[in-house]
């Protein structure tokens, strides 16, 4: 049984997706068993499973190709094969409509000055966030992936920074101490 997938990047990321000499495109190819078939002029990424059944990865090298056609670094981009890590894209437009200049706004507001609020969402969401275009996208496993998107969904509502911060602050430390309360219960045998 084969898997074939055609999926549309935008041209200024295709050099990104081939990477230096070809890196990274072996890496997908080789990480996830399929091949590529990039065209440079359209945009368009063919991908094709080939080899062992059981190791084929193509969902994940969809994922891969389109995180890289979202902005992600390739580094970024392949934490997608880590755990249970997925992509989440964001049209910024159920925001903001089709005013290009509210887009803008609330693309700034995710960045934030010199970037400081999308690291901030970062760091206290465990994701890699990405603002390419008109879209955010996120790679986090699913818990931390829903923490970050009701961040930017709050932000991109015009929510303030700080609230929103504070916010992911108390879910971090419920988590935390779910997990202490999960160490307390466990029955020890000496």
């Amino acid at each position: 049984m084969s898997f074939e997938k055609l999926i549309r990047i935008p041209n200024d990321r295709i050099a990104v997706l081939i990477g230096k000499s070809g890196n990274v495109k072996s890496k997908i190819e080789e990480t996830c068993y399929v091949s590529l078939e990039i065209d440079g002029d359209t945009g368009e990424v063919f991908i094709r499973t080939q080899g062992d059944v059981d190791k084929i990865q193509p969902f994940k090298a969809m994922e891969i190709v389109t995180a890289i056609g979202r902005g992600f670094s390739p580094e970024n981009a392949m934490t997608l094969l880590d755990g249970e890590n997925a992509l989440h894209v964001i049209d910024l437009r159920e925001f903001a409509g089709k005013s290009n200049a509210n887009v803008e706004r609330i693309k700034g507001r995710i960045i934030g000055e010199g970037g400081r609020a999308r690291r901030n969402m970062e760091n206290l969401s465990g994701t890699h966030i990405s603002v390419y275009g008109r879209t955010v996208s996120i790679i986090g496993d699913s818990s931390k992936l829903r923490l970050a998107v009701d961040a930017i969904s709050s932000i991109s509502s015009g929510s303030i920074h700080g609230a929103v911060y504070t916010k992911l602050e108390a879910a971090n430390r419920t988590a935390k101490q779910e997990r202490m309360k999960l160490w307390e219960d466990q029955d020890v045998f000496y």
